[in-house]
């Protein structure tokens, strides 16, 4: 399960993210304590949010470019700079009680276009600081256990210290753990790969991703569910302080609670990918996680009482994660090295850019039908995408036989008994 741990680079990078992935989480809650607590508006905490991941829909292809071309080690270091920046400003404008929901709405843009260089070059630089492939689908998984992990910590502490100090406090301790992860990627000792041919121009290599990725169905597949998803089930935690307060009848650390629950399911996921030897069987997973989420999000709607809100999380945070972490595994692995920034950047775009599509509609549909019927909507919503899907998997798997024997993931000889659980095969194979 630790096995990506053995190369230094990685594991100075899980280390320094793990550090500064607290003071994230600690953050994001309490950006959306303080936005309830100006406005007392659901469509106030969609908007935030809206602005903070929606540059990654028109910004991330750009991005992916981009992070072909740069040296993604030192674009890393500059990001990471920026938001720790970012952060601080947070710090000063809440601890100085001038701040307004006009400056969360700007910061949170200005930190979501950092976002998405930062995202797509993070995901990109996993290969070169895991050296050998077959590590590479562990790797992720203990990134995605790691994000997970830190989200049981940090929104636990940003209740306590919501509650005793101020979100201002949480804004500090985030810009201060940023120094970790920097530190860490300054030690390291990173090769740059070769570059075998010219760059073509901006637009035409925006073209050449979009080709490469949507010109094959499996692939488009991927991202297309991975888009509705995100879209209609990852916006309920924009709800949540909503739950927390009005449904729940609780307080910050209600709000943490609930946070925290969705990171126990998800962490579970994470650990149960890492433990996996291979990539095998994830198409299933793919296929039926959507549906898993959309019922807990079906059930919590319906809750009344936080010890069966918090479970029912739990179930929502195991699916939605399993299905992230599964479609960016197959992703990475299949991805051509020349093309992987783009890749990679269309992933960040159907995560983080539909997102903020799903925060401003269910913070709408919350201040219309209530945020139980916006749950709903949106648990019922998974279930239909997850039930679309279904049917054009028989079709995706047929595809999958040459790329994986090719990668000797999947043997010649056992090809015509294990593909049938496989689900793509990349644009060159078509």
């Amino acid at each position: 399960m630790l096995r990506a741990l053995g190369h230094r680079n990685y594991r100075l990078y899980f280390i320094g993210q793990g550090v500064s992935l607290i003071g994230t989480w600690m953050q994001q809650v309490a950006a959306a304590w303080l936005v309830f607590e100006l406005t007392h508006s659901s469509w106030w905490l969609g908007v935030v949010n809206f602005a903070g991941q929606m540059p990654a829909f028109f910004v991330a292809p750009f991005a992916g470019v981009l992070v072909d071309r740069w040296n993604r080690h030192r674009l890393l270091i500059l990001t990471q700079t920026l938001m720790m920046l970012q952060a601080f400003a947070l710090a000063a404008l809440a601890l100085t009680h001038v701040i307004h929901v006009w400056h969360l709405l700007a910061l949170s843009a200005l930190l979501g276009l950092v976002n998405a260089f930062d995202m797509t070059g993070r995901q990109a630089f996993l290969t070169q600081i895991v050296a050998r492939r077959e590590d590479l689908a562990n790797a992720i998984a203990l990134n995605s256990s790691m994000v997970n992990g830190t989200r049981l910590v940090g929104p636990a502490l940003a209740g306590v210290v919501l509650a005793g100090a101020g979100a201002g406090v949480c804004f500090l301790v985030n810009g201060i753990s940023y120094l970790a992860v920097l530190a860490a990627l300054l030690a390291m000792c990173v090769t740059q790969a070769e570059r075998k041919a010219p760059h073509p121009p901006l637009v035409q290599g925006l073209r050449e991703g979009f080709a490469y990725a949507f010109g094959f169905p499996p692939i488009r597949a991927l991202l297309l569910l991975l888009a509705a998803a995100s879209l209609m089930g990852f916006s309920y935690a924009v709800l949540l302080p909503v739950f927390a307060t009005d449904v729940l009848h609780g307080g910050a650390r209600m709000l943490g609670v609930l946070t925290a629950a969705s990171g126990v399911g998800a962490l579970l996921a994470a650990m149960w990918l890492a433990a996996r030897k291979t990539v095998l069987g994830l198409g299933r997973v793919i296929a039926v996680a959507p549906a898993a989420a959309g019922l807990g999000l079906i059930a919590f709607s319906f809750s009344q009482w936080w010890w069966l809100s918090a479970p029912l999380l739990s179930v929502t945070g195991f699916a939605l994660m399993a299905q992230m972490a599964s479609s960016n595994t197959i992703l990475q692995t299949i991805v051509d090295e020349d093309k992987r920034g783009r890749v990679m950047s269309l992933y960040t775009m159907a995560f983080l850019g539909m997102s903020p599509l799903g925060s401003l509609l269910i913070g709408w549909l919350a201040d219309v039908l209530g945020a139980p019927a916006a749950l709903l909507i949106s648990g019922v919503s998974c279930v239909l995408a997850s039930l679309a899907f279904a049917p054009y998997l028989p079709s995706l798997r047929a595809r999958v036989r040459p790329i994986y024997t090719r990668l000797g993931i999947l043997p010649q000889a056992a090809a015509g008994v294990q593909a049938a659980t496989e689900l793509t095969t990349p644009p060159e194979e078509e």
